[in-house]
């Protein structure tokens, strides 16, 4: 009887300490460039690794005083989800970076407030 509520306890104790090893926390600084980034880069989609993935474009990111190009990627689809893509916008005279993340189907506006529903893009089952 000892032993099982010793493991009981252990038990409890062990998911106390793994909860919040669950949790993310996201940080974004919005510093901005200086500058408009350069004309993105063309990249055909090379075949997907297997059926359910999408491409993803590349973009620029900003890296300490210059713009890097990301390059695009093949990601796992989310049926129902359009991939929206990474994108910069001016705010007064800095550039600021706007990361790519999934939205659901016909419920986001592109960065000119137009509702895009991305048809074709993004839906787990076609190359971008």
């Amino acid at each position: 009887m000892q032993l099982k509520k010793t493991l009981l306890a252990a038990g409890i104790a062990a998911g106390a300490f793994a909860a919040p090893a669950m949790a993310q926390v996201s940080v974004n600084i919005g510093i901005g460039a200086p500058f408009p980034p350069p004309a993105v880069v063309y990249e055909p989609a090379p075949p997907p690794p297997a059926y359910g993935y999408v491409w993803v474009p590349g973009y620029w990111g900003w890296s300490g005083d210059r713009y890097v190009w990301i390059r695009g990627r093949h990601v796992y689809g989310r049926p129902g989800h359009v991939w929206v893509p990474d994108r910069w916008e001016q705010h007064g005279d800095r550039w600021h970076h706007n990361q790519g993340r999934w939205a659901r189907e016909g419920r986001w506006r592109d960065g000119d407030g137009d509702r895009d529903r991305g048809r074709g893009h993004g839906r787990g089952h076609d190359r971008g």
